[in-house]
């Protein structure tokens, strides 16, 4: 009588025998460690390495497709706006006439104070707002717009496109509305308007809906006193550039890689960031 060779026994489970084996790399595995496959089954260390062999989806502007991604930044963004907006108003003592607070008098951008070397004022302007209404707008916008442009762009270029188009808004006060006291986060939508615009052409989709609301919305900065024409248009012409740099750019410069095209991208943002800054830092000089 012969002896009967051994059971082969489970790769990640030693001590438990098993007649059955990964269809893919065929090593013996027990039925806690296997998964049904097209054909067949696989074992989990199989289907883990299928998982890092698949690249992953990405946008048209190469962030990566989240199954449940939420615009964290979009929150966030908003959160910081409403939080400064509540020191204001606390400090204030009033809801309405919250420009009476010490913030808002530190921080709105006036362009002789700029030049005096106040230029955290070119970026906390961009957070403060003239009452509740001005902040329900904004923020209003910021919401509706700011999600798909924040899934398309991915978090990181967002936020740039963003916080370039607060620049170029600011830069263009500077130049052409250097005796009013400019603040609001206007600038840095209407920099997502033009993002967005961009982003629905890169998508071959029907940008004219944005187009017209772009239209309206310009119309009534040149219509209503009190609204700052030139940061609207100096945020739509900056966020407008930058979306262009990420998303047309790489393939006009035909790059040859992802990884390429991501830098173009980068590098296009930083350019009209350079650009908006350096005027504001012109402008200021010329100012003294």
């Amino acid at each position: 009588m012969t002896d009967q060779p051994p059971a082969p026994t489970c790769v990640r489970h030693p001590q438990r025998p098993t007649g059955l084996a990964c269809t893919r790399c065929g090593r013996p595995a027990c039925p806690e460690c296997l998964r049904p496959a097209a054909v067949g089954q696989h074992c989990v260390d199989c289907l883990r390495q299928e998982r890092r062999d698949v690249p992953p989806v990405r946008t048209v502007a190469g962030a990566p497709v989240a199954r449940a991604s939420l615009p964290y930044v979009t929150y966030a963004l908003i959160a910081i706006n409403v939080a400064v907006f509540a020191v204001t108003a606390a400090q204030a003592k009033s809801l309405v006439n919250n420009r009476a607070s010490a913030l808002f008098t530190d921080w709105v951008l006036f362009p002789p104070l700029v030049a005096d070397g106040q230029w955290f004022r070119v970026i906390g302007s961009g957070f403060l707002h003239y009452g509740p209404i001005h902040l329900l707008l904004n923020m209003f916008a910021l919401y509706v717009i700011g999600r798909d442009a924040e899934l398309v762009l991915g978090r990181l270029r967002y936020l740039a496109v963003y916080l370039v188009s607060l620049l170029g808004g600011s830069a263009a006060v500077m130049v052409f509305s250097q005796d009013s006291a400019t603040a609001g986060a206007s600038g840095a939508v209407y920099g997502l308007f033009g993002a967005i615009t961009v982003i629905l052409i890169r998508l071959r989709q029907n940008p004219n809906q944005m187009l017209i609301l772009i239209g309206i919305n310009v119309f009534i900065s040149f219509s209503l006193p009190g609204i700052s024409l030139w940061g609207h248009l100096g945020g739509l012409a900056a966020g407008t550039l930058a979306t262009l740099g990420i998303l047309f750019l790489p393939t006009w410069l035909r790059a040859k890689s992802q990884d390429t095209a991501r830098l173009i991208g980068w590098v296009a943002v930083a350019v009209v960031a350079l650009v908006a800054v350096g005027v504001t830092g012109a402008t200021a000089m010329s100012l003294t």
